[in-house]
């Protein structure tokens, strides 16, 4: 199938990025090009100057476009926020007797029917599981029973902040195919079908914000965010030790830990001074304390979100991080102590050809959401190949 590349834009509070994506002839997606940009203007994945960030756009999207040797004009726009939030949903219809293909259109119909505030707008409406009769995790269609329910995740957020982004979009002179949220396009890359079959739980730690979601039998159970990221960790290290962000930021790359170690102890580290200032140091246990204190209360809230929805034990395949605080010392640890469950650092696996620059954390939802469009593309294509064949059998065509 002939397809025009695939691009996203993946607005972060750190990072501005552009992927390009190509479909190779064996039906698989290579990354071509890749565009990167420091995020400013952004604030815990929300925008607080316009001009900034459309600034970073045109930087990232100019070297994406020289690295493809292409234009680009339309692009899958990945988005975090604290303001989105997943809630799930049931919808149930009485059918009594065999079940249609039009059951199940009615059925999803009635569970995406959810009332929202005016100020807000749907994202993804993903299809969770199909219940007869009370027996959970079917096909329905050909089965019979008298009722039939559908479960699904409704992943929303405020609509002039979605807006806001996409006239960013605009004044590059992009259209926007999708727009999309962060936390989904890291698992569509990071994930593996057997981790979501067993259950699994994905956290992206950016800069601003932490997105989470949570994969039980087989199915998208919950998603969300949680407003706190690395740039957090950056700025409790800034205020302890009385620091500039920049030289906090340094501090917490080299010698930040999420655990506490008993060498820290007696470990002393030399803060940077400004001219004139006395020399001053501080315990390395003073640094890993700020940052595991951090780490473990951001982790600690999407665990008590998961045991609210009661999904902890159907997390068969443990915990992906994902994102740039992947690199953090000894996060996963941390992240396994938290849930009682064995943490990986995942990265994208999902795409053909990726090189091992491409292979890394912070990649995940940049490459996820070229998948995600390259996905959509794919179903519209053949969808309406599928009408075609109709009514190429309707006339007496091929």
């Amino acid at each position: 199938m002939n397809m025009e590349p695939i691009v996203a834009l993946e607005i972060g509070t750190s990072r501005v990025r552009v992927f390009v994506g190509e479909a190779r002839e064996d039906g698989g997606l290579m990354i071509t090009a890749v565009g990167d940009s420091a995020s400013s203007g952004m604030r815990k994945g929300e925008m607080f100057h316009f001009d900034s960030v459309c600034s970073c756009v045109e930087t990232a999207l100019h070297q994406a476009e020289e690295a493809a040797n292409l234009t680009i004009n339309e692009v899958y726009l990945a988005m975090s926020g604290s303001q989105i939030e997943g809630m799930p949903n049931r919808g149930e219809i009485p059918v009594d007797g065999e079940i249609t293909p039009d059951h199940v259109e009615h059925v999803l119909r009635v569970a995406r029917e959810v009332t929202l505030p005016a100020d807000r707008q749907i994202l993804h409406s993903i299809v969770g599981q199909y219940s007869v009769d009370g027996l959970a995790g079917v096909r329905p269609v050909g089965m019979t029973g008298k009722t039939l329910a559908a479960d699904v995740l409704i992943v929303h957020g405020l609509y002039s902040r979605m807006l806001n982004l996409v006239r960013v979009a605009k004044s590059q002179k992009l259209e926007v195919a999708e727009l999309l949220f962060s936390g989904l396009c890291s698992a569509m890359s990071a994930l593996s079908a057997e981790q979501k079959l067993q259950g699994v739980l994905l956290i992206d730690v950016g800069g601003g914000t932490t997105d989470y979601v949570a994969y039980a039998q087989a199915r998208i159970a919950d998603a969300g965010v949680i407003s706190v990221g690395g740039d957090h960790v950056t700025n409790d290290i800034a205020r302890a030790f009385r620091l500039p962000t920049t030289e906090a930021e340094a501090l917490k790359i080299q010698f930040g830990d999420a655990m506490v170690s008993a060498a820290g102890r007696t470990r002393r580290l030399a803060l940077p001074a400004g001219a004139g200032e006395t020399p001053r140091t501080a315990k390395l246990s003073d640094l890993q304390t700020i940052v595991h204190l951090r780490m473990e209360e951001t982790l600690g809230l999407i665990r008590a979100r998961l045991q609210q929805q009661k999904l902890l034990h159907l997390l068969g395949s443990g915990v992906v991080l994902t994102g740039g605080g992947a690199y953090l010392r000894n996060v996963a640890p941390l992240a396994e102590k938290v849930f009682g469950l064995p943490c990986e650092i995942g990265a994208p696996r999902n795409v053909s050809g990726l090189t091992a620059n491409l292979a890394v954390p912070e990649y995940a939802t940049g490459v996820g959401a070229v998948l995600c469009g390259y996905k959509s593309v794919r179903t519209r294509a053949e969808q309406t190949r599928s009408v075609w064949q109709k009514l190429g059998h309707w006339f007496g065509i091929g």
